[in-house]
């Protein structure tokens, strides 16, 4: 994987998991679904910004993947997708007060590991 492959990557997996956050961000605004609100819910996700932004950021971070396999192996890029996961229980960790058990830090662990494994002089 060359440097700008990884740059492609990495802005991607960042780019999605910005989506993450926003969407969280958004969904917090919203409070919790039921069915006597759901339907207000729906119509109230194309009002809040953050939730728009989370699916900008999704869509941004689509097209990047997807310019990313134009030029590296689905067997390389799905399993660097993962680097998702281990960002994502960052965020949760430094914006919402999230644990990170030592099951959950071994786990992320195992993820980067893999990554490397799988993107090492490909």
């Amino acid at each position: 994987m060359t440097y700008k492959e990884l740059y492609l990557l990495l802005f991607a997996v960042l780019t999605s998991t910005m989506g993450q956050l926003l969407l969280k961000l958004g969904a917090t605004k919203l409070g919790k679904v039921n069915a006597d609100n759901a339907v207000s819910h729906i119509l109230n996700i194309l009002m809040t910004p953050e939730l728009l932004a989370g699916l900008s950021c999704y869509g941004l971070g689509a097209i990047a993947y997807i310019l990313l396999l134009t030029r590296v192996q689905l067997s390389i890029a799905g399993p660097s997708a993962a680097l998702i996961y281990v960002f994502s229980v960052l965020i949760g960790y430094f914006f919402f007060q999230e644990s990170i058990p030592v099951y959950r830090a071994c786990g992320l662990g195992f993820i980067i590991c893999g990554v490397i494994l799988v993107i090492w002089k490909a």
